[in-house]
């Protein structure tokens, strides 16, 4: 019979290993484009990892020595082949994953040229204030959604 672990000791020790634990955490840093075009914004449902099939904003990883906003517009060429111009901050996500901190900031832009190509993802959909909320969407990504959709007339 399989028991669950238990650790024993005073109060202060275990506070002690939970927040060493705590600080060990892995955080990752992202950056997201909400892409409008007529009053929609466009979707991306991932093609790859834990998450696969779930919807999100396009972007990713800002790496070491890039801007946020160098991160984004190099992860939407590389993801979708996107020329993409950030109209302005919008806001920044912190979310718990059971393995990782997560921290999303999150930009509206447009496509420069209208086009764009999926390299990594399934699909993508231009969405509406009645549609956005439609989708299975990444738990980091449903407070913004729920946001979005109150805001939706860009």
């Amino acid at each position: 019979m399989n028991h669950p672990a238990c650790i024993y000791g005073p109060p202060e020790m275990l506070f002690k290993r939970k927040k060493a634990a705590e600080q060990e955490r892995k955080h990752i840093e992202v950056v997201a484009a909400i892409i409008c075009q007529d009053h929609c914004v466009l979707a991306t449902q991932r093609g790859y990892g834990k998450w696969r099939g779930w919807w999100e904003f396009p972007g990713g990883k800002v790496q070491e020595g890039e801007s946020r906003e160098q991160a984004l517009v190099r992860e939407l060429k590389e993801e979708m082949d996107a020329a993409i111009h950030i109209d302005r901050y919008h806001s920044t996500v912190d979310y718990d994953y059971p393995d990782f901190h997560l921290t999303m900031h999150c930009y509206l832009c447009h496509l420069i040229d209208g086009h764009y190509r999926l390299n990594e993802h399934l699909d993508a959909r231009w969405l509406t204030a009645n549609t956005i909320t439609t989708l299975q969407w990444l738990p980091a990504d449903r407070e913004l959604v729920e946001t979005l959709a109150k805001e939706i007339d860009f």
